[in-house]
């Protein structure tokens, strides 16, 4: 009796302990680990827009704020065509805007089909922190960022009309790849992979806390359909965050992202082990695996960040590039791999 006394005690100890111990290590998991900021953004034009979101993240702020800052800059340049104001229209003429933005506790929101508004990216910010909802759409968004106070503006500007009206003439949709890399000779300054003329910007940053947020904004595809909503807006195919792991953003043909629920799958990738260039390959591969004839002639980058700071990135076709941001350097430019 007195020795099954002492197992029954003992095994009780243990037990106890053994329950310490697992709380003790979900506490490591879940508390962010303070570490050295780090901001990473999709093709050239992030180089400026990192610099906007290293002003926040250096003063010790919120990758949170640091995002939505550093997205504003391309989202009110009118020689980024692809985003923001002066941004590409549809093939009816209207300049349609997507944005999502995610943060650390998992909170996110979105605007898909929006006119008018320069900044998408806050009026997402706003869906996640004012409304029990994820994403508002068309009229719907355009009503509750006035009703917020957003200034309602005509975001089509005469270069971007004359683009549209000189498409009009042929009228072919068709998504063009690696649109960024096209060199007009009419117009020099559209060298490979300058900002004149491109696609989505996806951010995602690290703050000195140790938690992560991600933005993604942009006016879609070039003279799309009218009412198309690409991947851009979409949680876990354009943009997805997880604080214990990291974050991921895609930029490119969004059907195929959303097909793939692609950054939700870079991130799940990260969370068993994967690095995050190695994640973004595999999510990349699975697009060209479904379907390879495709892939073949259309662009998908993946980009990620992980919780120790690591990045990486991985495209179908060669081409894509990303903006680095650390307090050693805030200009870097990195070539992405690729597939092809």
């Amino acid at each position: 009796m007195l020795n099954r006394r002492k197992f029954i005690k003992a095994s009780a100890l243990s037990a106890s302990l053994l329950a310490i111990d697992k709380k003790n290590a979900l506490a490591f998991t879940m508390e962010p680990s303070p570490g050295s900021p780090v901001v990473i953004s999709t093709w050239d034009f992030g180089i400026p827009a990192n610099k906007a979101a290293w002003k926040v993240l250096s003063a010790g702020g919120r990758a949170l704020d640091a995002v939505e800052q550093g997205v504003h800059v391309p989202e009110a340049d009118p020689k980024i065509q692809t985003v923001g104001y002066g941004g590409f229209p549809d093939r009816d003429g209207h300049v349609t805007l997507d944005a999502c933005i995610m943060d650390e506790f998992g909170n996110c929101g979105s605007v898909a089909g929006i006119e008018h508004i320069v900044h998408p990216i806050s009026v997402a910010r706003l869906v996640m922190e004012k409304t029990p909802h994820v994403m508002l759409v068309g009229e719907g968004a355009l009503q509750f960022a006035l009703e917020n106070g957003f200034k309602k503006e005509n975001l089509l500007t005469k270069e971007s009309e004359k683009a549209w009206k000189e498409w009009l003439k042929t009228g072919k949709y068709e998504p063009v790849m690696n649109i960024e890399n096209k060199y007009d000779k009419a117009a020099p300054r559209k060298l490979p992979g300058n900002q004149y003329n491109h696609d989505t910007i996806g951010m995602l940053a690290l703050d000195a806390k140790g938690n992560l947020s991600g933005a993604c904004t942009t006016s879609g595809m070039a003279y799309k359909l009218h009412g198309r909503v690409g991947d851009s807006p979409i949680i876990g195919a354009g943009l997805y965050i997880d604080n214990e792991i990291g974050g991921a953003t895609s930029t490119g043909v969004g059907e195929e992202v959303i097909r793939n629920v692609g950054s939700f799958l870079v991130v799940e990738l990260m969370r068993q082990g994967r690095s995050p260039e190695d994640a973004c390959k595999e999510a990349v591969m699975r697009i060209i695996k479904k379907k390879p004839d495709i892939a073949k002639n259309i662009q998908v980058g993946f980009l990620a960040l992980n919780k120790k700071g690591d990045y990486g990135a991985y495209a179908i076709q060669k081409g894509f590039n990303y903006a680095v941001c650390t307090a050693q350097k805030d200009d870097l430019l990195v070539d992405g791999k690729s597939y092809y």
